[in-house]
C-alpha cells in the first residue's frame, strides 16, 4: 500500500457484531473488519493515527456497561477494554494524544490522561445528555454540547488542575442560544478571531467567536441540521439534514468579525442520500457523507456529484474517519523504541499513584529478525514497586538501574507536561490579546453613527 493513500474508517451503533469496516478510498476495496464495536454517535476517535477508540453501546439503543475500546491500527485484533463509572457516548481526544475526553448520558464529563489512563478530573458539565465534546486546534479549551442545546466552554488547563475539584474554575463561558439538541461542533481560525461553529436539531448553525463567546451569525435552514463539516481552503460550510439533504454556504470567516445578523440560507443543495445525513468529513478527495440509508458517499463538490458510493448494509452509519493505509501496517523494526506510544486502561475513579495499569504499546525494539507487533503488556505498580524494595534490601546494582530508570522516566513526563502548559499558556495570552482588540473595536463601533445601520 502506498504511503499517501488513505483508508475509511466506520461503524454502526446496531449491533457489537457488526463491529469496524476500513475500506481503500481509491479503489473501494474492503481492507480490514474490527469486530465486536457498537458505538454512538460522536464515539469514534482515532488517537496519533495509531489507536481507534470507541465508546460502546448495547444493541437495544441505551449506551451501557461505561465500556470503551482501544485497538492498535497495527493489530486491532485485541482491544485494550476499559469500563469507566458510567457509560460514555462522545469522545475527543487532543491533537497531540495526550488526553481523552469523554460525555456521559448523565450530563457528566470525564478526563483521561491517555498514557498512564489517569482520571484527572470528573465534573457535572451539563443537565442533559452530553452529545458532542471538541478540542480547539491549539487544545486549549474543550467544548461540550448538550441535548438541551447548551454549549459550553471549558479551560483545559484548568482540567489538569488535579487539586482543583470545582467545575465552575474550569468553565470560560456557556450559552444557550440553540432551542434543541447540539448535533455538531467544529472549529476554524479567522484573520483576527478563532470561530466556533455549531449545528442542531432546531434547524440552525451558530457561528461563534469562543474566545469570548459572542454570536457572530445565525445560518437558518428548513430542517433539523443533524452534521457538520467546514472546508478550510474554501471556506464552504456543509450541513447535513435529516431528510439526507446536504446544503452548502460559502462562510467567509475573514468577513465575520464585523457581521451580527441572522440570515436565511439561500445555500447549494447535495442530493445523493435517502436517510437523515449522520456523519460528514474530509479527506484528501473531498467531502464524505453517511446516511441512515447505510450508504456512505464520496462527492466531487464543485460539480455537485458522487464518485464513489459504499455501502454498509449492516447498519447506519454512526461514525467514520479518515485515517492513512500505512497506519494499518506492522511497525517497522527499524523505527526506534523512544516513538512508542503507550494507551493504558482508563480509571474508573480517581485513584492514588500506585495502582493497577495495563498498558497497550506499541513495539519497535529491533533487535529480533522477526518484526515486533503491538501486544498488551498489564503490569502491577505495587508489584514493581515491591520487587524494586526487595532489590534495594539486597543492594544489588539491578536494583539501583531500575530506581535511577524510574526517577528518569518521572523527569522526562514532567518535562513534557511543562512544556504542554508552557504551549498552551502562549495560545491564551494570544486569545486575550485578541478578546481585548475585539472590545476595542465594538466600542468604537458602537459609538459610530454608521454602526446602526450594519445589522438587519
Amino acid at each position: 500500500m502506498d504511503k499517501d493513500k488513505e483508508a475509511l474508517v466506520v461503524c454502526s451503533d446496531k449491533s457489537m457484531g457488526i463491529g469496524i469496516t476500513i475500506w481503500d478510498m481509491d479503489t473501494g476495496d474492503h481492507l480490514l473488519h474490527i469486530p465486536t464495536c457498537a458505538s454512538p454517535s460522536h464515539g469514534l476517535v482515532c488517537l496519533r493515527k495509531q489507536f481507534l477508540v470507541a465508546s460502546q453501546i448495547h444493541k437495544h439503543g441505551s449506551v451501557g456497561g461505561g465500556a470503551i475500546f482501544t485497538w492498535a491500527l497495527n493489530k486491532p485484533q485485541s482491544p485494550l477494554r476499559s469500563y469507566p463509572a458510567e457509560a460514555i457516548g462522545s469522545l475527543s481526544c487532543t491533537k497531540d494524544g495526550l488526553y481523552l475526553a469523554g460525555g456521559a448520558l448523565s450530563g457528566n464529563a470525564y478526563f483521561w490522561e491517555i498514557a498512564n489512563g489517569r482520571l484527572l478530573k470528573t465534573w457535572h458539565a451539563h443537565h442533559k445528555s452530553l452529545n458532542c465534546l471538541l478540542f480547539s486546534n491549539d487544545d486549549s479549551l474543550l467544548i461540550s454540547g448538550s441535548d438541551d442545546g447548551m454549549i459550553c466552554v471549558w479551560s483545559v488547563i484548568s482540567l489538569l488542575d488535579t487539586e482543583d475539584s470545582g467545575s465552575l474554575h474550569s468553565l470560560l463561558h456557556y450559552s444557550s442560544e440553540h432551542k434543541s439538541c447540539i448535533t455538531g461542533l467544529l472549529t476554524t481560525s479567522g484573520s483576527s478571531i478563532s470561530v466556533l461553529v455549531s449545528s442542531s436539531l432546531d434547524g440552525t448553525c451558530k457561528v461563534w467567536d469562543f474566545v469570548s463567546g459572542r454570536l457572530i451569525q445565525t445560518q437558518v435552514y428548513p430542517l433539523a441540521i443533524t452534521a457538520i463539516a467546514f472546508h478550510p481552503e474554501v471556506q464552504f460550510l456543509f450541513c447535513g439534514s435529516v431528510d439526507g439533504r446536504i446544503f452548502v454556504n460559502k462562510l467567509d470567516v475573514g468577513l465575520l468579525e464585523e457581521q451580527f445578523v441572522v440570515e436565511e440560507a439561500q445555500p447549494v443543495v447535495l442530493n445523493g442520500h435517502n436517510g437523515a445525513i449522520t456523519a460528514l468529513t474530509f479527506s484528501e478527495s473531498g467531502l464524505i457523507s453517511a446516511s441512515e440509508d447505510c450508504t456512505i458517499c464520496m462527492w466531487d463538490v464543485v460539480n455537485g456529484v458522487i464518485i464513489r458510493r459504499f455501502n454498509h448494509g449492516k447498519g447506519a452509519v454512526t461514525n467514520m474517519t479518515v485515517i492513512p493505509q500505512s497506519s494499518l501496517l506492522s511497525i517497522s523494526k527499524n523505527q526506534r523504541v523512544s516513538n512508542q506510544f503507550h494507551v493504558s486502561l482508563l480509571e474508573k475513579f480517581p485513584q492514588p499513584a500506585n495502582s493497577f495499569k495495563g498498558t497497550l504499546n506499541l513495539l519497535s525494539l529491533g533487535h529480533s529478525s522477526e518484526e515486533k507487533q503491538t501486544s498488551l503488556d498489564f503490569q502491577s505498580t505495587d508489584s514493581l514497586q515491591q520487587h524494586i524494595s526487595d532489590l534495594e534490601k539486597k543492594r544489588t546494582p539491578a536494583a539501583m538501574q531500575v530506581k535511577v530508570e524510574t526517577c528518569i522516566e518521572n523527569r522526562m513526563w514532567a518535562t513534557r507536561m511543562t512544556k504542554h502548559v508552557m504551549e498552551m499558556n502562549k495560545h491564551l495570552q494570544s486569545r486575550l490579546l485578541d478578546l481585548m482588540e475585539c472590545r476595542l473595536f465594538w466600542s468604537t463601533q458602537i459609538d459610530s453613527p454608521t454602526s446602526k445601520k450594519r445589522k438587519r
